[in-house]
């Protein structure tokens, strides 16, 4: 079983190359030499997946060899892990056994390729919806193996290089939880170089364009930045030569998805980012002296040259962060006029930076047993997780396992238990109850404590529902519901609410027409109708039912007076409003649960288009995308397809835990549909602004502002504007148009 075949196909021959390169990369590591495991661990892998190939058309057995690259060369773990990664799919895909892998390799090679084998579903797998406390369980029980998890981070670096030959909705599914899940664990794990790859292939498939964009602009400023770092370093290389360093000084950029992400979260331009790169100082450690010691002096000769910002100094070399990270950190204005970012670090440190803690038997004197050292590290990731300290742990914030917690359990008075999601409310309780119990709802107890409608229900929690039968819901309801049962009834009794007070309002304005002398037909109505503003007679009729307007005596001066151009005007936005109406309409229903639910071909992209105001899809209200948008479709419980940006943390929580559920769109045309979309507008206080802006949306675009807030503060403005477009084109133009604007600074699309 040990001896390798000599390769007679093309395949054999690329399978055979692979397994050296693995050899190689092995015998260059400080482990005890385990030549002879490796390959009877490869060649009988290599006989389990014979025949069977990858979906990019290569030998199945080029998958396991790539982790098991991954997990020697770019995690330095020993001949265990590397068995077990060349075998962690042979009992998951093929007819061998855990006993069968006991029997041939040990218990301890065994039980690793078990634990990978339980964890490719449930917790990991398609269905995955534990709370974070499981996944945190899960890996305390690790004592055993946290190779597993090792093994698996490097399983889902190889199928990330290699995802370019799946369907775009898969591709979406494994981006997203690659980004969700296994990018923050691997920083977790101290596995830096492995986290930014992660994040930045994610970002890749997710975002095409704007990674290119990126791309793009790292490599148009590449010159500018070589410039910077070289005016920069000529004086600190003279200071570090004095003192006697061994060293290399590079500038390491900012990761393209660090770029982005920055990016969006301040709502900036590529050019604001001003911590584009950083420049990294690694020295050989010198002999009788502390490395500790050797930063503070390199941060000392540096200081000494250039003025330091205070509030940017990061010690984590006396302190060493939870994940073993450690270097100093300083930020000093260059000569050029820019911050920039230093990072000083011994070799040693760099490597444990980048591989985290197995780069510590690296610096073993001697060969290491994986078994010995494994447990130390293990031991080290078990204090992380079980340590009550916050800032050593911060383990759901770290991680952000929201997949994992995207749940919860809640009690009735009876103790029956009901389902809800993550940061649902007791009026979310109340209608998953009953919808009259919801509509009537005044208040909760919350384990026998009164509480609110808008109160944040947790796991364990007993909720006692109170009611009135005089209440009916309100519509600031909606500001506080989480789930789509609530959201629609609220909206479904709003509507109904709504319609009987038109009707009462209806009969109030026929009446004062009546005593006025006035002719009662709809074109009168409506007249009288835009007059006070209200494009729809139901709004008009609702808002006198409710005594916000009240109709005054001379009615007849008012009609005579009102011209046809305000007339056609107001005509207009009445017809966008429409749109919206049978838009939200048909968000709103649902079909019926006897029909079938449609089939959708997850082959090819699903078009969103519109027919008659009325779309194949809903529009989802937590990120509200718009034609044009990077977007992707998720098949809800009734069939319906809900459109979700793709950058949106609902969308990958859903991509994590429903990847099945997930589709790749195309956008149609939408001449007639209009959407939600909100501008931010900043710019130098002065007088007319305001109107210049209202008026050049009005009349230049004729776009129907929706909500408009301007806040002027110390002779600089911002505001937020809320309009309905048809397209993301409709934004670019309305965003170029604006900034013309003589003192408007800068004008970008953010979220409501």
């Amino acid at each position: 079983m040990s001896d390798i075949q000599q390769p007679n196909t093309p395949d054999e021959k690329l399978v055979q190359e692979e397994f050296e390169k693995l050899l190689n990369d092995y015998l260059n590591t400080n482990h005890r030499r385990k030549i002879e495991r490796i390959t009877k661990a490869f060649n009988f892998a290599n006989q389990a997946h014979a025949g069977a190939k990858r979906r990019s058309g290569e030998p199945y057995i080029m998958h396991p060899l790539a982790v098991a690259r991954v997990v020697c060369k770019e995690m330095g773990l020993g001949s265990t892990s590397i068995c077990s990664a060349l075998l962690h799919d042979v009992v998951e895909d093929t007819e061998y056994t855990v006993d069968d892998i006991k029997n041939m390799f040990g218990d301890k090679i065994a039980q690793i390729v078990d634990g990978l084998t339980k964890i490719s579903g449930g917790i990991f797998g398609e269905q995955a919806s534990a709370q974070a406390e499981n996944f945190r369980k899960l890996l305390l029980t690790m004592n055993s193996d946290i190779r597993v998890i090792l093994i698996k981070i490097a399983d889902r670096l190889h199928n990330m290089r290699t995802l370019g030959s799946m369907l775009p909705a898969k591709q979406y599914k494994i981006a997203g939880e690659t980004l969700y899940l296994y990018a923050p664990l691997a920083h977790r794990l101290g596995l830096f170089t492995i986290k930014t790859e992660l994040e930045d292939l994610s970002f890749k498939y997710e975002h095409p364009t704007e990674y290119e964009f990126i791309h793009e602009k790292l490599k148009a400023t590449e010159g500018a930045r070589n410039t910077l770092f070289e005016h920069f370093a000529v004086p600190v290389r003279e200071k570090l030569e004095k003192m006697g360093l061994t060293y290399d000084m590079k500038a390491r950029v900012k990761s393209a998805y660090s770029i982005w992400n920055k990016m969006e979260n301040k709502g900036i331009s590529f050019e604001d980012v001003y911590d584009l790169f950083a420049v990294r100082i690694i020295f050989e450690s010198l002999p009788n002296v502390d490395d500790k010691n050797v930063c503070w002096d390199i941060y000392s000769a540096i200081t000494d040259i250039y003025r330091i910002r205070p509030d940017r100094i990061r010690d984590w070399v006396s302190r060493p962060k939870a994940n073993g990270y450690q270097a100093l950190h300083l930020t000093v204005m260059g000569p050029d006029g820019q911050w920039i970012e230093i990072q000083i670090r011994s070799r040693k440190m760099d490597d444990i930076a980048e591989k985290g803690f197995a780069a510590h038997w690296k610096y073993k004197e001697s060969s290491v047993e994986e078994d010995t050292e494994l447990d130390k590290w293990l031991q080290t990731i078990t204090e992380i997780l079980e340590s009550p300290d916050p800032n050593a742990l911060d383990f759901l914030d770290t991680i952000k396992m929201n997949l994992f917690t995207a749940e919860i359990f809640v009690f009735t008075p009876k103790g029956d238990i009901k389902t809800l999601p993550q940061g649902a409310t007791a009026l979310d309780f109340a209608y998953a109850l009953h919808t009259n119990i919801g509509n009537k709802c005044i208040g909760a107890k919350v384990n026998h404590r009164l509480v609110p409608l808008s109160h944040r229900l947790s796991s364990g929690d007993q909720i006692e529902i109170l009611t009135s039968r005089s209440q009916e819901p309100q519509p600031e309801w909606l500001n506080f519901v989480t789930t789509a049962k609530a959201r629609t009834k609220i909206d479904a009794a709003l509507r109904k609410i709504r319609k009987e007070g038109a009707r009462l309002g209806e009969e109030k304005v026929v009446s004062i027409l009546k005593r006025a002398d006035v002719d009662i037909n709809t074109s009168t109505i409506d007249k009288l109708a835009l007059f006070f503003g209200f494009p729809k007679r139901e709004d008009f009729y609702y808002s006198v039912e409710k005594g916000d307007v009240t109709l005054p005596e001379n009615l007849k001066k008012i009609l005579r007076e009102k011209n046809d151009n305000t007339l056609f005007k107001y005509v207009k936005q009445a017809l966008r409003m429409g749109a919206k109406d049978n838009s939200q309409q048909k968000e709103n229903s649902k079909p019926d649960k006897g029909k079938d639910k449609p089939k959708y071909d997850k082959t090819k992209p699903y078009v969103l288009s519109e027919e008659e105001f009325h779309h194949n899809y809903v529009v989802a209200q937590c990120c509200k995308p718009i034609p044009g948008d990077d977007a992707l479709g998720f098949i809800n419980d009734d069939g319906t397809v809900v459109v979700h940006k793709r950058s949106c943390p609902i969308a990958m929580r859903l991509k994590s835990s429903f990847g099945e559920r997930i589709l790749s769109t195309q956008w149609s045309s939408h001449k007639n549909a209009s959407f939600e979309a909100t501008l931010e507008v900043k710019g130098i206080d002065s007088l007319g602004v305001l109107n210049t802006i209202t008026q050049t949306i009005s009349n230049d675009f004729n776009v129907n502002i929706q909500r408009l807030l301007i806040e002027a503060k110390d002779g600089v403005f911002e505001g937020k504007i809320k309009l309905k477009v048809h397209d993301v084109e409709d934004i670019q133009r309305l965003c170029v148009t604006l900034s013309k604007i003589k003192n408007i600074k800068s004008v970008g699309r953010v979220a409501d």
